[in-house]
């Protein structure tokens, strides 16, 4: 069953899963929840996370599983075991090295359970001075192939060749998705991005493939943008966007455009949906190491996130009050973080939404 989410109000922050997706079962009247708190300042924004549930006798009980892209660490296999039982999982950021031997820990959960969607959701929020105003646009991602299938190798010293692996059928279940989205909550406008001005036959298979999936949907309009005026016109006029739908590497980009228009990505909220499973985190992937420790990161995108985990696992008076109160502390602004102009430390701004709460 689709779960919407409401335009009219930013307090109303819900999401949908798929139509496949198979909810966890509750044991004991609680749910079990994957927790992977991630490297740089996962592990104090998720804190921020279970404080507030705790405090709010939210019926869910975490599996931790720490994993860490700092090492390369093969804790990956542990976290999927822990997906495949519990269905849905409440996630930080892993980091991903530059270097030739490590691999992007983040990419490899998505492509083992086969999470392809995922969903970031670019809207102002009350108190947060942003570039613009009235902007409101859900951007879909597809997780698993484009840029990011991984295949890569040196044919020649000082030659290497990427491979970019375009299918028809992923290109189609994430346009089903994002019209899906669009027809829920909605929605009027699916724009699909792409460069098949150059890459003619990869990218102009998912444009006309999302156009192709618009047929069968009435009443909700289709266009196409390269993805180079895409992020143009995200800077200039990003209310003209309703859902974006884009390959692996364009939504990557845009949702840093998107973060940076709204205030910064420690207020995007994201999740990730498979035919099975679910995994909710920051829409706008950054880790945070340079701030690791100082008790200074925003954590309202992963408590946003984890607001949407609540609605997705029917739990939607726990979610819209914690939604609520985070979104009223942040348009007092007496206790906000500082990358949005406040002086509060992370735990300062959690007591201040456990304040409104209770």
């Amino acid at each position: 069953m689709l779960r919407s989410i409401q335009r009219s109000s930013v307090r109303q922050l819900a999401t949908f899963s798929s139509p496949e997706s198979v909810l966890p079962k509750k044991i004991g009247g609680k749910y079990t929840v994957t927790l992977i708190p991630g490297d740089g300042i996962g592990k104090e924004i998720t804190d921020s996370v279970q404080t507030i549930f705790k405090n709010q006798n939210v019926p869910i009980e975490w599996e931790t599983v720490n994993v860490s892209g700092l090492d390369n660490d093969s804790g990956v296999s542990e976290a999927v075991e822990s997906l495949k039982r519990n269905k849905v999982g409440l996630k930080g950021i892993l980091y991903t090295s530059t270097s030739k031997s490590s691999r992007s820990l983040n990419v490899a959960l998505r492509k083992e359970l086969d999470i392809y969607a995922s969903l970031v959701l670019i809207k102002n929020i009350p108190g947060v001075q942003g570039r613009l105003d009235g902007i409101d646009f859900a951007l879909v991602r597809e997780n698993t192939e484009g840029e990011y299938s991984g295949l890569e190798h040196q044919s020649y010293p000082g030659v290497v060749e990427s491979l970019k692996i375009m299918t028809r059928f992923k290109s189609e279940r994430i346009a089903k998705f994002a019209f899906d989205f669009a027809k829920k909550n909605n929605r009027k406008l699916v724009t699909a991005i792409h460069k098949a001005n150059i890459m003619k036959l990869g990218d102009g298979l998912f444009r006309q493939t999302v156009k192709d999936v618009a047929q069968d949907y009435s009443g909700i309009e289709v266009n196409d943008l390269i993805v180079d005026n895409a992020s143009m016109q995200a800077v200039a006029k990003p209310q003209q966007f309703d859902v974006l739908v884009t390959p692996n590497l364009y939504g990557s980009i845009l949702s840093n455009i998107g973060a940076a228009l709204i205030g910064g990505p420690g207020l995007v909220p994201g999740a990730n949906f498979g035919r099975e499973y679910a995994v909710f985190e920051p829409g706008c992937r950054h880790v945070g190491l340079d701030i690791k420790g100082q008790n200074s990161a925003n954590p309202t995108a992963m408590i946003l996130s984890a607001s949407m985990m609540l609605r997705h696992l029917g739990l939607n008076e726990h979610a819209d009050s914690i939604s609520k109160a985070t979104y009223d502390v942040i348009a007092e602004g007496k206790s906000t973080t500082k990358d949005i102009g406040g002086t509060a430390s992370t735990t300062e701004f959690t007591d201040a939404i456990l304040a409104k709460l209770n």
